[in-house]
């Protein structure tokens, strides 16, 4: 689906909804998407289609209105509840890949790994995946009766389905034990543990596969069976973690589906002052060959698909003291996340200032503003602390703005899923013993090091493959897109072994309670079902 197209199915289908009450899936607060009849909604695949956008949107959009005003759930930031920002928050803001300085209540908990069950931005992931599924189960209920006759529908069924798996392996992740609710109901859930969850994502995946769309043909934006296979392995790779079950072969069976089925790096380059790799954040990586690369991505359009998360918190959050919001493509910055040292440190540089601090790097997926900014950090809430992060823009390749002619809202779609992920998700497997190939593994590292790179000087030997290199190597790859906190967790390095500035509130880091490595379930949830149990610890 072009950007502009499934923009135009996401505003129809948020203006068809008239959100009023509340559904109880997961004992939370998101709005019910069935005021209007099925009848009118499910009378055909084209009006289903417009519903099934809805779904879509649940990852992208927050309300009815656009950015602000009429949310899709109340009693949170809508801004700040949006998917991606949330999971940046989470994820991200929690690791060495980030730290933000805004002095909101609650925040500055996150970095510090010092929240409590009554945090809003911990309450407003858990809001917004449950609103996922909320809506998921509606879409799945309503669609099924015209999908009997009728194969497209089957298959925007198996899509709300995925996305509701998703939507599940972020509570997995997150919380651990939540309720699975799977059918629109008004009684209070029980609550599932972390191996039930994982069992239904998985079967949910698997069983979906031939009923998703064949390898790129579905309209872009939406999902096709290798968004199943490359979800499959990343829950396979931290099952270990998770279940404490070894699934690292099944991980590289699915990251060879997903390998072999037509996706491929973006290795071109579309625009001779940048690289292939920062084409993969610009505006238009919806065409300019990234979308070759981007197994499920959410679209963002700024015209169409207006938020205050997304993209547009990417490229203006990360905005601020010298820098020139016009050089992003956007009216102005808001001056909020950085990175710290031990982000920089992992790439390796080509210039050292007088200090000595690197400010330019031969790794050119080291896209750090330094100018006027600190190496280290002395001050969190101070935004000159710390390097800033310009990896996400508002630019095309050709060097135009994105579609708001105003620079408030961005373009550039966000990347959930890439196939650089199972590059390394596979190597990683192999060297956890999945079995699979060594050296295709290798092959796959220096592949992502060539294309970083520009040519063959930064590739690795067989010798220097270890997993202490893949974890970095996933850092210098991923960082800002939400997998973070994840894979620390994965490695034992999230709460010991491994300390970055400000971890546990200390300048130099400091090792915190196992406790952190799940996010308490909102202290208002648990006031409102009795029969959910507080992780431990909280």
């Amino acid at each position: 689906m072009k950007k502009i197209k499934i923009s135009k199915y996401i505003i129809a289908a948020a203006l068809a909804f008239s959100i009023t009450s509340c559904h109880d899936d997961l004992d939370l607060m998101p709005n019910d998407p069935d005021i209007i009849t099925e009848n009118d909604v499910f009378s055909d695949a084209t009006q289903a289609k417009f519903a099934l956008a809805k779904v879509y949107a649940t990852l992208a959009l927050t309300g009815q209105k656009g950015p602000s005003d009429d949310p899709d759930i109340s009693g949170v930031d809508e801004g700040a509840s949006q998917f991606t920002r949330s999971l940046f928050t989470l994820n991200v803001i929690t690791t060495d890949e980030s730290l933000v300085g805004w002095g909101d209540a609650g925040l500055p908990n996150m970095h510090a790994l010092s929240w409590g069950s009554n945090n809003s931005f911990i309450e407003g992931m858990y809001y917004r995946l449950a609103q996922t599924v909320s809506f998921s189960n509606s879409f799945i209920t309503n669609a099924t009766p015209l999908a009997e006759n009728n194969e497209e529908v089957s298959q925007f069924i198996a899509e709300a389905r995925f996305i509701r798996a998703y939507a599940y392996y972020n509570l997995m992740d997150l919380f651990a034990n939540v309720p699975l609710v799977t059918e629109i109901n008004n009684t209070l859930p029980t609550q599932s543990n972390r191996q039930e969850i994982f069992n239904f994502v998985e079967s949910e995946l698997i069983d979906i596969q031939n009923t998703l769309a064949n390898p790129r043909s579905n309209e872009y934006g939406r999902v096709d069976k290798v968004a199943a296979y490359a979800l499959l392995s990343r829950l396979y790779l931290n099952a270990e973690s998770w279940i404490d079950v070894a699934k690292y072969s099944e991980s590289i069976t699915y990251s060879n589906l997903a390998i072999e089925s037509g996706y491929s790096l973006n290795t071109t380059d579309a625009n001779e002052n940048g690289t292939a790799y920062d084409e993969l954040f610009l505006a238009d990586n919806d065409t300019n060959g990234a979308q070759n690369e981007g197994i499920f991505v959410l679209n963002f359009d700024g015209n169409n698909s207006r938020t205050y998360g997304g993209s547009t918190y990417l490229v203006k959050a990360a905005i601020g003291g010298s820098m020139q919001p016009a050089d992003y493509g956007v009216n102005g910055g808001w001056g909020g996340p950085r990175t710290t040292s031990a982000l920089v440190e992992k790439f390796q540089s080509s210039q050292n200032d007088s200090n000595g601090n690197p400010i330019a790097w031969t790794d050119k997926r080291a896209m750090f503003y330094t100018d006027g900014q600190t190496y280290d950090i002395s001050e969190v809430s101070r935004f000159s602390d710390g390097y800033a992060v310009t990896k996400f823009k508002n630019k095309k390749s050709n060097g135009n703005n994105g579609n708001d002619s105003t620079g408030e809202f961005v373009d550039t779609d966000v990347p959930v899923i890439r196939l650089a992920e199972i590059y390394l998700n596979y190597a990683e497997a192999v060297l956890r013993g999945g079995g699979g190939d060594r050296a295709t593994a290798l092959n796959y590292i220096n592949a992502l090091r060539t294309r970083a790179y520009g040519n063959t000087s930064g590739n690795i030997t067989n010798a220097q493959l270890n997993l202490d290199f893949i974890l970095d190597e996933r850092a210098r790859e991923l960082y800002w897109e939400g997998t973070r906190r994840t894979d620390l967790i994965r490695f034992n390095k999230f709460t010991t072994g491994y300390n970055w500035p400000f971890k546990g509130g200390v300048a130099n880091g400091t090792s915190v309670s196992d406790i952190r490595k799940l996010f308490p379930i909102p202290i208002n949830i648990i006031a409102i079902n009795p029969n959910l149990t507080q992780n431990p610890g909280y």
